[in-house]
């Protein structure tokens, strides 16, 4: 962020810039200045920078979450206020701690082996690639793989499972050194990553680079859809710098010389896209499935600028609903506590506002975030054994993208008489 009174350029990547005082804002993909409003979420804190004892005493910055959508090309965007480097080189999620999602990793390299002929000489490359939890499904298989991860923390976990893991953004010079140390990728995969680069089409650039011209590359998304049909706002926050429809996300292929020819509508994450994509030399026409998601998100109206409007009235309901139903249970005497404490659920508690008084603590299954707060709201984090021996009345789900695999792990709050609370994409106690 830039003081007041300063004067800087504006960015190409979407960051303000002030010029005497007033902003300008650019989108990141086509460099339009016509931007409009979709969201605004109010100013909070980064998602993932939870507190330490140490650092609850300290100020805590926070930045506007407003997405507003491109009216020229059409792709919804937070201004780039924070950088991957503030968020990444050191990084509190580790995918491992997901079960549900390693299994879902492990199905995807069972089908891209398929798709894309993979055998021993293969090679393949997953950008973002965390602790291993899907490349070690390729190191099963003894095909030849790298991890391009740039959070030290969770780049050595990969290590430890014997995943190659190089410590890197993901740029055109960094996709060039990649080709050319270990040859061109069969297959160059990325799941929900392709959200949090500000540099779109530097970033697609380097996809291209290390992929081979015959290759393909499977990027996998939050559909802006779905989020939109189920209100899941909360998968807003700084780190996702865009929001995708298959529409944008094709035209975000296009910037880097790659061309959209298949996609899959998956569960993930409250519903998600997996785009397959190849060198635009080599594509050829896209599947008929492409021409069904497109008109789907036409029959939305998300293929116009106006059609994406009216979605801060459902957001403001469910905030509604969940902070009427938190200040009954403090009336009635009821313990309500929390499970998770994903990036989407500090959104969520920052929006709602919502405090210790309101939500006794929340637990997590991931040890680095055990004895932290919350940003922002300031909730104290546990291990998961704290609600068996508290037994509270009430438990909110905040990473409920995860509800199959959660209900059957919190399947034992009903011996106490307990109930869960699931807040999107409507308030439901069962």
């Amino acid at each position: 962020m830039t003081a007041a009174g300063s004067s800087t350029t504006t960015d190409p990547a979407g960051t303000p810039s002030t010029e005497a005082g007033s902003q300008t804002l650019t989108c990141r993909l086509c460099g339009s200045t016509d931007l409009r409003s979709f969201l605004d979420l109010g100013a909070t804190p980064p998602c993932e920078l939870f507190l330490t004892a140490e650092t609850a005493e300290q100020r805590e910055d926070t930045f506007p979450l407003h997405v507003r959508v491109c009216n020229a090309c059409l792709l919804a965007q937070l201004p780039a206020l924070i950088t991957p480097e503030d968020t990444f080189e050191e990084y509190a999620y580790f995918s491992s701690f997901s079960t549900s999602w390693v299994e879902h990793a492990k199905r995807f390299v069972d089908g891209a082996v398929e798709r894309a002929g993979l055998g021993p000489d293969s090679f393949v490359v997953e950008v973002a690639s965390n602790d291993g939890y899907l490349l070690q499904h390729v190191v099963e298989r003894d095909i030849r793989c790298l991890g391009v991860e740039p959070s030290v923390n969770v780049g050595e976990a990969a290590r430890e499972k014997g995943v190659p893991t190089l410590t890197a953004f993901l740029s055109p010079e960094t996709g060039e050194k990649v080709r050319a140390e270990h040859g061109p990728a069969n297959l160059v995969c990325l799941n929900n990553v392709y959200a949090h680069i500000p540099d779109v089409v530097g970033f697609t650039q380097g996809l291209r680079a290390m992929v081979a011209d015959d290759g393909w590359v499977s990027i996998e998304i939050q559909h802006l859809l779905t989020l939109v049909e189920r209100s899941q706002f909360d998968t807003i926050y700084h780190e996702h710098f865009q929001y995708y429809t298959l529409l944008t996300g094709q035209r975000a292929l296009a910037s880097g010389g790659l061309t959209l020819v298949d996609v899959e509508l998956l569960d993930t994450h409250g519903g998600s896209i997996r785009m397959w994509a190849r060198p635009s030399e080599i594509a050829g026409e896209p599947s008929a499935k492409v021409a069904e998601v497109l008109a789907a998100e036409s029959a939305a109206g998300l293929d116009t600028p106006e059609g994406h409007d009216g979605f801060a009235e459902a957001v403001s309901t469910i905030r509604d609903d969940l902070m009427s139903f938190l200040i009954e249970a403090r009336r009635q005497g009821k313990r309500v506590v929390g499970y998770g404490a994903p990036g989407k659920g500090n959104t969520l508690l920052n929006y709602c506002g919502i405090r210790p008084d309101l939500l006794e603590y929340t637990v997590d299954r991931n040890p680095y975030k055990h004895g932290r707060l919350t940003p922002g709201t300031r909730i104290p984090i546990h291990e998961p054994d704290r609600i068996a021996a508290d037994k509270p009345d009430y438990v909110l789900i905040l990473p409920w993208n995860l509800r199959t695999e959660l209900t059957e792990q919190l399947s034992y709050v009903r011996d106490w008489g307990g109930k869960l609370v699931f807040p999107i994409p409507s308030l439901e106690v069962v």
